[in-house]
């Protein structure tokens, strides 16, 4: 369990994203994605991570109705926009849209990971889908994933799956460093349950949580923004309010991470477990 304890060699900064994006329209939130690429890069990001379905909004039946039109795939041309600021500015990106699951036919609410060069890194398939998503047809994703980048290693998540402990617990004892969550928190309750569940995330694995959610009208929701990054002892170490276009920007520190694992750490207790599901893991140049 020593590698549990182990921190990467030298900071890194991160960035959380939010913005207003437009229904359906790929190609407009392509564009916004790739502002806000820009924006981190300035800023001195060498990662950002967008909100879930970002570049539809969350319009399920339209999506479930025509998934030829409204899904992505790792080679799609429309995300080219976006690739190319990511190798202009040397900037990674994790942006969600819907993916179409080869086998089933069916959609899913996947994380897409293009690399500072702007390749394709990694692909991971939420696997808490919500009784909504599944009602109107969307497949669950069947595994975690790691995506390593500079020696700093994260699990990626999708808004529900981060109501899970874990979902994020799996993603720590895989040697993960920070946890990253694209999400959609309604304004009615949203600001409560980020100010919970993240923070408590972060605490229960000694981790960095780095969450982006909407900030204006996706489907039947209205996101409360609220992008933020916390410590891994559950303190908030950066915010992005309400801004829209917003940025909430942090550096992750090696020795904050080693100090919140020294001594007891839960994540090495003889009686924890977490579900044996497989993950896929990735290194993104």
């Amino acid at each position: 369990m020593d590698d549990l304890r182990a921190a990467p060699g030298a900071p890194l900064t991160v960035a959380a994203g939010q913005a207003t994006c437009a229904a359906l329209d790929i190609r407009a939130n392509v564009a916004v994605a790739a502002d806000l690429v820009r924006r981190a890069a300035d800023r001195g990001a060498a990662l950002l991570v967008l909100p879930e379905l970002f570049l539809t909004g969350y319009e399920l039946p339209a999506i479930v109705a025509e998934p030829r039109t409204y899904t992505l795939g790792p080679a799609d041309a429309r995300l080219d926009p976006l690739a190319a600021a990511c190798a202009g500015t040397g900037t990674a990106v994790v942006v969600s849209a819907p993916t179409l699951d080869p086998g089933s036919g069916r959609p899913r609410i996947s994380a897409l990971v293009l690399d500072r060069a702007g390749r394709f890194a990694a692909q991971y398939d939420k696997q808490h889908i919500d009784p909504t998503e599944r009602a109107v047809g969307f497949e669950p994703g069947a595994g975690g994933c790691t995506v390593t980048i500079d020696g700093w290693r994260f699990g990626l998540a999708i808004c529900w799956d981060s109501s899970f402990p874990e979902h994020a617990r799996a993603a720590a004892l895989d040697g993960c460093h920070g946890y990253l969550i694209g999400a959609l928190f309604n304004r009615d309750r949203g600001a409560h349950r980020i100010a919970t569940i993240c923070p408590a995330r972060a605490l229960d694995n000694a981790s960095y949580v780095v969450m982006a959610d909407h900030t204006g009208p996706s489907g039947q929701y209205h996101g409360c923004g609220g992008s933020a990054v916390w410590n891994p002892d559950g303190t908030i170490l950066a915010d992005a309010g309400t801004a829209d276009p917003g940025l909430a920007v942090a550096r992750l520190d090696p020795e904050a991470l080693a100090l919140a694992r020294a001594g007891d750490l839960v994540l090495v207790d003889p009686s924890l477990c977490a579900p044996a599901h497989p993950r896929g893991e990735f290194t993104v140049g």
